[in-house]
């Protein structure tokens, strides 16, 4: 993407901001900052850095800082070309941010190794010029970002993609989506309706609807041509109520992606080309590859991507990945092998899925990794066991929740059906009716996730 800068620092010692002012870049007269550290883990942190131009319009600018610890390090940054020497670090404009009127503003992120207490910075510079949220002495403008956005999420949103490791809307601002998946649409269609879709877009706001198209299993093999009508159908009528809609291909039986490759050109051709002028569709290529390699599920995301990409050069696209989509963790894997060898492709995330009563702390600690490394969508979660069945972890599930909430992550929910299984939101029966938000036909699980994601998403705009 080419809003999208990610270099690896090489200093080796701590962040801060020391570059050389490119050619083009004006004095700036007045600037302010605002430091956000994210996210913060064992020996690294996640930082969000906005500076507002508050003086004349600056074409090339170079924001500068050190931190008074000294134990920080660069590891990958964006929406800026970043570098590094000794305690201090800067961030460096790209072509399409390099011009700064006033009150403009630009948005960069960086993640960043660091030992010791890792303070905030508290002095930067624009351009060689103090931040001090004034210009000579006086009182600095209001701030010029309007908060979040009114609407429905793709009208907020737009045009998805991703920056860094985060999934980003056409404001370049980090986003997450929180939504429900289908169970399978052979077996379900009568939940999907709609009275189902309103109520899911309206009751329980969902930003996201995935659409779970089984390729074995009754499913797409027997009707190519019936279930692409059918999840193109579902992909309108999440459009026509603002949600973003998540065509999966949900393999699962065979494990092995690449025994449906023929399929999946033919399906992911059809699909992008009939959809490329959305800004609502998001590609899972993949559900949950089993019993294979990284290297084969590589290998099949590689010839299957540049199919999507001929028709729809946009979209996001999710790979899953081994184990289940674990990042190989149900393998005895983790989640060194995709960030030692990424899928060649541009605008991508990985999948991770999870069931909570199954997979607790070890699956926490690699998502949390991971997340500083690799772009990551949780395309399927349960409350339950990895059978989709049992009792709901409460505990497990909120934390779980919680952390994708405070990683960004979005997420998807195994399923918005009656199944007759503790995993679905619905009680057996209630898609014969036209109930889908009141408190008697959702389950325990139904009602927890209600009632998270019904909570306000405060995209932010500008």
């Amino acid at each position: 993407m080419k809003r999208l800068l990610a270099i690896v620092a090489s200093c080796a010692t701590a962040l801060g901001l020391t570059a050389l002012a490119s050619p083009q870049a004006a004095a700036a007269t007045g600037c302010k900052v605002d430091y956000t550290i994210t996210n913060q883990w064992s020996g690294g942190f996640q930082a969000g850095v906005k500076v507002t131009n508050l003086g004349d319009p600056v074409s090339g600018w170079v924001l500068k800082w050190t931190w008074p610890d000294g134990g920080q390090k660069v590891v990958q940054g964006w929406n800026a070309t970043w570098s590094q020497s000794g305690s201090t670090a800067s961030a460096t404009n790209v072509d399409w941010n390099r011009t700064l009127a006033t009150g403009g503003t630009a948005d960069l992120g960086f993640t960043a190794s660091f030992t010791g207490a890792n303070p905030k910075p508290t002095a930067f510079t624009l351009n060689g010029v103090a931040c001090t949220g004034s210009i000579g002495g006086e009182e600095p403008p209001p701030d010029p970002d309007p908060g979040p956005g009114t609407g429905t999420p793709v009208s907020i949103n737009g045009q998805l993609k991703v920056c860094g490791v985060n999934l980003c809307n056409q404001y370049n601002r980090p986003i997450q989506l929180r939504g429900m998946s289908t169970h399978g649409i052979q077996w379900f269609s009568k939940c999907y309706n709609n009275a189902s879709l309103d109520a899911l877009a309206q009751d329980w706001k969902s930003d996201l609807f995935r659409i779970a198209m089984y390729v074995q299993e009754s499913g797409y093999e027997t009707d190519p041509a019936g279930f692409t009508s059918r999840v193109n159908s579902y992909v309108d009528m999440a459009e026509a109520r603002g949600m973003y809609a998540m065509i999966d291909f949900h393999t699962l039986t065979p494990g092995d992606p690449n025994y449906n490759l023929d399929r999946a050109k033919t399906f992911f051709a059809s699909v992008a080309a009939r959809n490329a002028a959305k800004k609502n569709v998001i590609y899972e290529i993949a559900n949950e590859p089993n019993g294979v390699s990284w290297t084969a599920i590589k290998n099949y995301a590689e010839q299957v991507i540049p199919v999507i990409r001929a028709a729809d050069p946009d979209a996001v696209i999710i790979v899953g990945t081994r184990g289940w989509s674990s990042l190989g963790v149900s393998d005895g894997s983790n989640e060194t092998e995709v960030i030692n060898n990424p899928v060649n492709a541009t605008n991508i995330m990985y999948a991770f899925h999870f069931y909570a009563a199954s997979h607790k702390d070890n699956y926490r600690a690699t998502l949390s990794r991971a997340a500083t490394k690799l772009p990551l969508f949780v395309t399927e979660f349960g409350t339950v066991s990895a059978t989709g069945g049992g009792a709901m972890d409460r505990a497990s599930s909120v934390a779980w929740l919680d952390l994708l909430d405070q990683l960004k992550i979005s997420y998807a929910n195994w399923t918005y059906s009656d199944a007759n299984e503790s995993s679905a939101a619905f009680r057996p029966g209630t898609c014969n009716g036209s109930d889908y938000s009141s408190s008697g036909v959702l389950t325990e699980s139904g009602a927890l996730l209600k009632s998270r994601i019904s909570t306000p998403d405060a995209f932010p705009v500008g």
